[in-house]
Order: structure tokens, then sequence, then C-alpha cells
């Protein structure tokens, strides 16, 4: 038997998708005998004048009956001889497009239909377009409703010219175009007297038999981590999927974005041991060191990754309001979820034409490439390299709904592993000042952006840059880098001192803390305070409102996006 095969069936208002599945169903004897006479009983009083309507199988909701057209994607599950299977049965209907494109992102083939008597349609466009967009490499177009058109085969190579058309403009590749009649059943799951001019395969049997093994598969060995399990204090181990390659017992890995090395001490596939786990695999891995992991970091091995703070992507718009530069979002992308604006539209796509139309703004079910700006660096690829890093949703902070779902183009504005680096090392004591930060407005994405130009690591007697676009120090000052419980004495613009906070004494001189801001003590007396208050907050909101004086030494430069 071949392997599973997950399609999804989409196409124009009424092109017959849940028509097309309800026959394969029905003539593949994939019903239940009380399926079969619900179905028979229903399609009495439907609209085909007694004769069986075999998109009652799918269409379940009853606005969906109603109307005769899908709404929701109906998903259904079924097994031949050769193969098994799962479908999505999409909506046709432009307003449901978001609802297609949630289809889209789980199949690896796609059957469009198209309606013989109308031919390729806007929305047949659109929906190879995003079929394409979501990662689908292989594409069935189903000219349906032959018998409308009497099985004549002028109108079905007229229909050939218009999808070679399409295929070339969006570069399909591994595509068949059959002829069938999902009504009445020819070329559906056997070959048809009707349509004897056809020489290929029946759509059932090409289903059965289509090889979509990855030709490309991707490099190494990746996991998203989407959990971490402790049980007890002897065990952490990191949980996701595996996403490409495989993993052993004592292989070292790399944990993205921090950088750490550890190898792997202990695997687990569902609930048992075992040295080695492959692609598609649930598993929790441990480590035979701590590292910095959390959810949303990514483990990887023999492979090349890194995290990026600007991805240039491909994304279908499916938000009523239009899309807006600026707007504020959070990005999901594998199991990280992070803040970021779309800093501008590169240019919008006529889903009928190809044309690319210059624009900044989007209205709902359109297809642009972008540019989107993250917070904080995230571990990501292309979507051709390693589909899992290059796949997205956009969420609507405030309502909670998908904005919008794409693909990464461009990575760039690569983090270089600096962010934890130490701006301050003696011997064994290290403090982590984020005190050379340039903060800017940007125009463009309306929001106070940090752009790191200084990645240097002083010691001492070290020359410091004290004065910045955005900041400016004296030049005898004291750092108190909190989280670290280090002091670093700057005189004369150079390192003097870097010292742990119970060796430190005030000598009168202005006082800052790791991020650049003035801190409010000019005693010894109030220098205690404000270190045991620390100790026992741990630096809530209310203590930097109490101790910190955030516009003393810094200031919000104006400037476009950083390169």
């Amino acid at each position: 038997m071949n392997g599973l095969l997950k399609f999804i069936t989409c196409g124009s208002v009424d092109d017959g998708k849940s028509t097309l599945i309800g026959h394969i169903l029905y003539d593949a004897k994939l019903l239940f005998a009380d399926q079969k006479r619900a179905l028979e009983l229903d399609s009495k009083v439907g609209s085909r004048g007694g004769k069986i309507d075999y998109s009652l199988l799918l269409d379940g909701l009853m606005a969906e009956r109603e109307q005769g057209i899908t709404i929701d994607v109906a998903y259904r599950y079924f097994t031949t001889e050769n193969r098994s299977f799962i479908v999505a049965d999409t909506p046709g209907h432009e307003e449901y497009t978001r609802n297609m494109a949630v289809g889209a992102s789980f199949a690896d083939l796609a059957v469009i239909l198209v309606d013989a008597s109308q031919g390729v349609l806007v929305q047949t466009r659109r929906h190879a377009r995003i079929c394409s967009l979501m990662g689908i490499r292989y594409f069935v177009f189903a000219v349906n409703k032959m018998d409308l058109v009497g099985y004549s085969k002028d109108v079905f190579s007229n229909i050939e010219k218009q999808i070679a058309q399409l295929k070339k403009e969006l570069s399909l590749e591994n595509t068949v175009i059959i002829p069938l009649s999902a009504t009445e059943g020819d070329n559906v799951t056997k070959r048809s007297e009707n349509i004897s001019w056809y020489k290929g395969q029946p759509l059932l049997e090409y289903l059965e038999n289509v090889d979509i093994s990855e030709k490309n598969s991707e490099q190494g060995f990746y996991m998203p981590v989407q959990r971490v399990c402790r049980p007890n204090h002897s065990f952490r181990g990191f949980q996701g999927q595996i996403e490409s390659g495989s993993i052993n017992v004592n292989d070292e890995i790399i944990s993205l974005p921090s950088g750490e090395k550890a190898n792997v001490r202990q695997i687990l596939a569902a609930g048992k041991e075992t040295d080695t786990a492959f692609k598609g695999q649930p598993v929790t891995i441990a480590l035979d060191r701590e590292v910095d992991v959390s959810r949303g970091c990514v483990l990887v091995k023999g492979i090349n990754l890194a995290a990026y703070k600007k991805l240039t992507v491909s994304l279908l718009w499916m938000d009523d309001k239009p899309l807006e530069p600026g707007a504020d979002h959070l990005v999901k992308l594998g199991t990280k979820t992070i803040p970021g604006i779309i800093t501008g539209v590169n240019y919008a796509i006529d889903v009928n034409s190809g044309e690319h139309i210059k624009t900044q703004t989007l209205s709902k079910n359109g297809i642009a490439v972008c540019e989107i700006l993250l917070n904080e660096p995230i571990v990501a690829d292309k979507f051709l390299h390693h589909k899992t890093l290059g796949e997205f949703i956009l969420i609507d902070r405030v309502t909670n709904m998908t904005s919008a779902c794409g693909i990464v183009e461009e990575v760039s504005e690569k983090d270089s592993g600096f962010a934890d680096k130490p701006s301050f090392k003696y011997n064994d004591i290290e403090a982590r000042g984020d005190i050379f930060e340039e903060f800017y407005y940007s125009i463009e994405s309306r929001a106070v952006l940090k752009y790191l130009n200084v990645h240097n690591t002083y010691t001492l007697g070290d020359k410091i840059p004290t004065k910045g676009e955005s900041y400016s120090y004296p030049d005898s000052f004291d750092i108190l880098v909190l989280r670290d419980a280090t002091a670093v004495k700057i005189r004369d613009g150079r390192v003097a001192a870097i010292i742990p906070f119970d060796e430190y004494l005030f000598e009168g001189f202005p006082i800052i803390n790791g991020r650049g801001f003035e801190i409010k003590a000019a005693s010894a007396a109030e220098i205690k305070a404000l270190l045991e208050e620390y100790g026992s907050t741990g630096g809530s909101s209310e203590f930097f409102d109490k101790w910190m004086n955030f516009n003393t030494y810094r200031q919000v430069g104006l400037g476009s996006e950083r390169k």
C-alpha cells in the first residue's frame, strides 16, 4: 500500500467539490449502510429530482445545505485497497478564502475543480496561487461537469490551454488535467465510456498511485521545541516533533538562538526510550548538561540555521480591515510567538494576471510581498529550504483573530549571538550591559525600536564609547548591572573596575543601570536600599518607576529602518 496522501479540493463556487468527494466515497463503497441509506433519503428532497446528491456527505452545516455551497472546511478520512487518504473539502466562495487557505496549509496535493462550461475563473486562479503559496507542489485540475458540455473534446482542449498558461505563470510542477463528471461518475473512480478520447487515469486511480515523496528533502536535523518537560528535579526534557533528519543518543546538538552546544543523553518516543528518532516523530530529548532552552527555541544538528529580526514574506491577507504598515501583530512561526510589525508592502499581486502592483495597503483576500520587523530575533529560514521555519501566521493583538498567513521569502538582520554576550568582563566576573544600544523612532513602523551597533566586550583599561546617536554619558560614572550583581566603574572614559556588588563602594559619581538609565540614588544608604528592594521584588515596574530616570542620558532618535 502507498503512503498516506493528504489532499485538498478547491475551486470556484458550485464547481462540484463536495459532490466529487462524496461520489468517490459512494462508488468506492466506503460508507456504512446507515450513511448510504440516509444519503439516499436526504437526496429525495434535494435539487436533483430524487437522484443521489453526493455533496450531502460533506456539506454538514445547515447553512451549507440551505445555500448549496461549502462554508467550513470538511475533513474526511478514508482508505482504499491501495492507499489511505485525508481530504479537506474547502469553500469556493471568495468570502471564505481564509477557510480554504487553512485547508491548503496541511495538504500535499490540490485537486482544483474547473467548471467545463465556464473555464478558468478568477477564483480558480486565486486558489491555485494560494495552494502554491502554502507549499503544495502537486496539482490535479479536474475539469468537471463534462456532461453539461456534451463531453466535448474541443471544450476540454480550450480549458487545457488556459490551465497551461496558469501553470506557466505560477511555475506549477507535477500537474495533471482530468476531464470528469462528479454527478454522473465519469472518470471519478473508473474510466468513462463517454470520454473515450481521454487516455489517462481516472481521478481516484491517479490519487492512489501518485508519488508525493520529496525530491529535495530538507537537510540536517531540526526540532522546534514545543514544551520543556520537568516532572521532577532530576529530569529536564525538550519536547517537539522532528521536522527533518534523525537524531541519535550521544549526538551533539546546538540550541538556537543561544548557540549553546550539548550532547543527547536520552531520547523518549511514545513514552519509551530509543537510541534513534526520525522525521515526523514527536519526541522528548534530554541533554547531558543545562542549556538555555525554552518553548520556541530550535534544536539543530548538521544544519546552518540562525535567528533573524527582519523577514521578507509573501502573505495572504485574511482580515476584514485592510492591511496598513505599522500595525502591530503577533507573529507565530514554528513554536515561537512574538510581536512584529509590517513595515511596508513591497508590492501586491494581481490574482488574475500576476502583475505586481505598487501599493502600501491590502484588502481582504489580497496577496502581497511585505517586510516584517520582529521585536527580537527568531529562528527562521526561507520556506523553500525549511518549511516549518518558513511558514507563519499574523495574529491581531486586540481581537486575537488570524490576520494573515504566508511564507518567508528572504531573511535579514541576522542575530550575531551577542544578545547575552557580556559587555564587561574581568577574569570570571561578567556583566551584560545594554548601555551601547541605540534607540530610535521608526517612521515606517511608527514604533520605538532598538539598533545594536556595538558588540564589543570591554575589560580593565579599555576605552568605551560614552557618546552615541541616542545616548550621552559623563566621562566618569558607575554602572550597576542588577541582573548580574556586578558594578563597573568608568573613569575618564575608561574601565577602571569590574567588581561584584559586595565590593562596591559609592564614591559620589553618577550611577546608571545596565540599560543606560539613571539610578536615582545619591548615597551609600540609598544604594543599599535599592539593592535590597531589587532582591525582594526582582525588578517590578513599580521598582523601576521609583528608582530609574529614563531620559537623563538617553534620547530616542529619528530614523528609518536600519540595514
